[in-house]
């Protein structure tokens, strides 16, 4: 079992380098890609069982022992995200199939997603710190092909200062490395634990820590989004909503695997950072979401008040808050991608993205509009649905650590997220509407069966969350308990 730890790996990248030469066989990259996430969603369940059942597994490349070699280790908490990016995946694919055109699709869209999801998969299951910095630029050359897939001309300006920004970060990455390494002379994220652990968390390395934040920091959006709105709303919808899924969240795992399993010690100052950076964080993006006048706008701001929101479960840090963290990272996960599929078919059937220049979408597409109701309550965390019991548990978290600012500043950013997204509600799918019936475009098939998979997804999690319990609980035991981690890997 533990040699499929690879697979959600290299599959994608073998696959990705076939497809390359298919260029002309569209329905057969459509195919293979599809039949390639379905078989790695597969993997990551049974590995996810798996882990409940043995522990945490590793595999070590080249037969080297920890510390020595490269390996990809598997706990709850990555195969959780690991599945999760999986499946949204698969059903975003259903979604291109229909709509992304076959101009961009020989433009070899179906590589370079996958090329994406293998750096996604890579990331959350690496067990050292600089095979995640592999795993993040396999990650972010993907995405640098697919923000500018197309070549118009905004995109290609935006696409460049997302570049730019991600250059800038990775070059601090490799520093933060360098003086990691420099300080505790390995790079194995188990073996660092132990060293830190052993040594203590003097202010060396607390700065390299500080370092590290701002580096993830960067590519999560935490306070540092600057780049985000921009960039997050050129590419093709699909790419869009893979974008606002899975980027700020593998740096939201980088966030949460470094300060609770490498520098957990000087709490008082790291986590206070982030629970400042995580409060501003959420203030700037209700702002932005509140002044937003196009659907693209609101729904970028609405990404980055999700990171605020999880990653006060990361600042509070006790175990409830932890527990909440990982229950809404899921749901934002998959919200996220909902949200964004659906705002790029209110663009294509109206052809406006101007909240007040629609109006009546429902009348002719009421399906659609009740769908887009759903996730705006499951992003505003009304129960039962998916984003309500992430909620209740990180405010939990915040009442057990006093951290009743952040509480505060946390639970009113749910209501500016109602707020934001009612507001598209009743101006958009609302009153006499703008398209007539001989100018009505149909919603393709695939698209609606992505919207209903994403639909259903979100309501299982929230109906279902005592069964996803026994998983998301043991990753928050191990987060907070870095020894368990730690000495599977070393004395496994």
């Amino acid at each position: 079992m533990n040699n499929l730890l690879v697979v959600p790996l290299i599959i994608p990248i073998i696959t990705a380098v076939l497809l390359v030469f298919l260029r002309e066989q569209i329905m057969l990259q459509r195919i293979i890609s599809f039949i390639t996430m379905i078989f790695i969603s597969i993997i990551s369940f049974l590995l996810l069982n798996f882990v409940q059942t043995d522990g945490i597994i590793r595999l070590d490349f080249g037969g080297w022992i920890p510390p020595f070699g490269i390996l990809f280790v598997a706990d709850s908490f990555s195969l959780l995200l690991v599945l999760t990016a999986n499946v949204l995946t698969t059903i975003c694919l259903l979604y291109a199939f229909s709509t992304i055109g076959e101009r961009h699709e020989k433009m070899f869209f179906y590589p370079f997603v996958l090329f994406l999801i293998a750096g996604v998969n890579g990331s959350f299951l690496t067990g050292d710190v600089f095979n995640l910095f592999v795993c993040f630029e396999v990650m972010l050359l993907a995405s640098y092909v697919l923000v500018a897939l197309g070549g118009k001309k905004r995109q290609l300006r935006e696409s460049l200062k997302y570049v730019i920004i991600n250059v800038v970060a990775s070059w601090m990455f490799l520093i933060a490395l360098a003086f990691l390494y420099g300080t505790v002379k390995t790079l194995n994220m188990a073996h660092i634990a132990q060293r830190v652990a052993e040594v203590g968390q003097d202010p060396v390395l607390t700065t390299v820590a500080i370092l590290f934040l701002i580096v993830f920091s960067l590519k999560a959006g935490l306070l540092l989004f600057f780049w985000l709105p921009g960039s997050y709303s050129v590419p093709p919808t699909v790419v869009q909503a893979l974008f606002a899924a899975l980027l700020t969240k593998v740096g939201i795992y980088a966030l949460i695997r470094t300060f609770t399993l490498m520098f957990p010690l000087n709490q008082d100052v790291t986590h206070t950072i982030i629970g400042v950076m995580a409060g501003i964080t959420l203030i700037a993006g209700c702002m932005g979401a509140l002044s937003g006048r196009d659907i693209y706008t609101i729904a970028t701001y609405n990404v980055i008040i999700g990171v605020g929101f999880i990653l006060i479960g990361l600042a509070v840090g006790t175990e409830s808050a932890l527990t909440g963290a990982i229950y809404y990272l899921i749901h934002d996960m998959l919200a996220k991608a909902l949200l964004f599929l659906l705002v790029g078919m209110m663009f294509y059937v109206s052809g406006e993205s101007v909240v007040k220049k629609m109006s009546g979408l429902i009348q002719n597409y009421p399906l659609f509009g009740w769908i887009y109701f759903l996730v705006m309550l499951a992003l505003a965390g009304i129960p039962p649905l998916s984003g309500f019991m992430g909620k209740v548990l990180i405010g939990q978290g915040a009442i057990e650590n006093g951290s009743y600012v952040l509480l505060a500043i946390g639970f009113a950013s749910s209501i500016i997220v109602l707020y934001s997204l009612l507001r598209i509600f009743l101006a958009s799918f609302y009153g006499e509407t703008t398209i007539s019936y001989e100018d009505r475009k149909p919603i393709p098939r695939g698209a609606y069966v992505a919207f209903v998979l994403l639909a259903l997804s979100i309501v299982c999690v929230g109906v279902g969350a005592e069964s996803l319990a026994i998983y998301v609980k043991d990753a928050a035991k191990t987060l907070m308990n870095p020894s368990i981690y730690i000495d599977a890997i070393l004395k496994g």
